[in-house]
């Protein structure tokens, strides 16, 4: 089963006052970390820009998988950005990850795809987190439906399959530099341990 991968990259970063997306994590920007997490496991990953699109070309560039599509009306929100994404999906199933999430684990990914459900959401302690898995055939109904004004409107609509998982980076995302110092210090002790 063909599996494809978006990252939401369109937000404006403004609780931290510079492109999060851009921080130094152990030699590689957020972005980069986000991509690695899930590009062995997909045949091609979509990076949906915005704001910020010309800062993270040179990085993406690296990646033969990845392709930059710029959503023009990123102000509207993110629930625009997975729109624009999921518009590009050939694929049977499809990761999505917002950009800022530079620490999931490969093995969360792995153990996702061993679920045959219509969406799957990973759960670490008891709290839903990122990414989320769907099957494709399930985007055509999310771009006609004017009720769900988020993903999560529509992934409460459909209902989920849930999987526990053993990866906090699930839910460690960067909004602000005590984020960003959160993960730095979560890292050191993954090394450690």
């Amino acid at each position: 089963m063909k599996v494809e991968g978006i990252i939401l990259a369109g937000g404006l970063s403004t609780r931290l006052g510079t492109n999060k997306l851009l921080l130094n994590i152990d030699g590689s920007a957020v972005i980069e970390r986000c991509i690695c997490g899930m590009r062995d496991l997909c045949s091609r990953i979509i990076v949906v820009g915005g704001h910020s699109s010309k800062d993270i070309n040179h990085i993406l560039n690296k990646y033969p998988k990845v392709e930059l599509i710029d959503n023009p009306n990123y102000l509207d929100g993110m629930f625009s950005s997975v729109k624009m994404g999921f518009s590009h999906i050939v694929g049977e199933r499809v990761f999505l990850i917002p950009g800022d999430y530079p620490v999931v684990d490969k093995q969360t990914y792995i153990d996702m795809l061993k679920i045959d459900e219509d969406i799957v959401i990973p759960t670490y302690n008891g709290r839903k987190g990122h990414p989320l898995l769907m099957k494709s055939y399930l985007i055509e109904e999310l771009s006609k439906d004017t009720t769900c004004k988020t993903l999560r409107d529509f992934t409460t609509k459909k209902g989920f399959a849930s999987i526990n998982v053993t990866d906090p980076g699930i839910l460690m995302d960067i909004d602000t530099i005590e984020d960003y110092k959160k993960v730095l210090m979560y890292l050191q002790q993954r090394i450690r341990s």
